[in-house]
């Protein structure tokens, strides 16, 4: 039991000095809220994220074309100075949903085989899903979840085993 103890204790601290390293390197450009641009209306116009955190509502009810009744109002007023909240001074954005959604990539990362994943829920069962957890980077969701079926083969494969 000692031994298995100190292998996983090695084992964490293995793939978290190798890890560390490799997600501080592997990070995207932060977008800017002035590149990023949506369109509006039926005119096929564009603004950027940065304008629509700042403009006046009867400038977007005009790009628009469309009178905003009162809860429209409200819900936009709302969604603005969440918006504003998202956006550093400098212009970059800090949200991550907003950074997934309007990244360049385009790619479904909860799709897709991840060996790196699949091999820490498989050899390390709960503990490699913790460290799945932890490592923090592009790939994120799909070595989680591939972590999960690693483990959960693990488990049956322990399970068939005991049985036998």
């Amino acid at each position: 039991m000692r031994k298995i103890l100190i292998l996983v204790a090695a084992s964490f601290l293995f793939f978290n000095c190798i890890a560390a390293p490799m997600s501080a390197l592997s990070k995207p450009p932060k977008l800017n809220a002035k590149e990023v641009f949506l369109p509006v209306g039926k005119t096929g116009e564009t603004i950027s994220l940065m304008e629509l955190s700042t403009v006046k509502m009867d400038q977007l009810e005009k790009l628009t074309g469309k009178k905003l009744n009162f809860f429209e109002r409200i819900a936009f007023k709302k969604a603005q100075k969440k918006l504003r909240q998202s956006i550093a001074d400098d212009g970059t954005i800090y949200n991550r949903k907003l950074e997934k959604i309007f990244s360049n990539s385009g790619d479904d990362l909860t799709s897709g085989f991840h060996l790196g994943g699949f091999a820490l829920g498989l050899f390390l069962f709960l503990i490699g899903v913790l460290i799945a957890y932890l490592i923090n980077d592009a790939n994120h969701s799909v070595r989680v979840k591939w972590a999960w079926i690693g483990a959960a083969i693990a488990a049956v494969l322990w399970i068939i085993i005991s049985i036998l």
